[in-house]
């Protein structure tokens, strides 16, 4: 059983990258559905697919690589089970001084640090993408 499932989505992703897999398979959720589209929006995975497997549906992601070297170099989990992390506008983390994305959690839904700073919105900084 899964406790944390952004941690095994995260952890899924960078050992298909340090693997070399064209893609990985995951337990689908709404939430982890927004989260691969924003990492697609961004550019870090090619492609998000649903299917079903033995009657449960899963999300098959496509990863993304340049010169068979991976486009995301680091992913880090801020805000856990354990220790929430919420932030106001003031206080929108720059990722890697705006080469990576923060990922938050908002009233309006997942969004990149930003689109969260354009619209004015704090909220849950989720993790961080490099």
């Amino acid at each position: 059983m899964v406790t944390d499932p952004i941690s095994d989505l995260l952890v899924r992703i960078q050992n298909g990258l340090r693997r070399r897999h064209e893609s990985v398979s995951m337990p689908a959720s709404r939430l982890k559905r927004e989260l691969l589209r924003v990492l697609q929006n961004e550019g870090y995975i090619q492609s998000v697919q649903a299917d079903m497997a033995d009657g449960h549906p899963v999300l098959k992601v496509q990863l993304r690589y340049v010169d068979e070297v991976p486009v995301v170099t680091g992913m880090q989990r801020v805000s856990k089970p354990g220790r929430r992390v919420y932030v106001g506008i003031k206080d929108i983390p720059r990722v890697k001084n705006g080469i990576g994305v923060a990922i938050l959690s908002t009233s309006k839904g997942l969004m990149t640090d930003q689109e969260s700073r354009r619209a004015g919105l704090g909220g849950e900084v989720l993790c961080s993408v490099w």
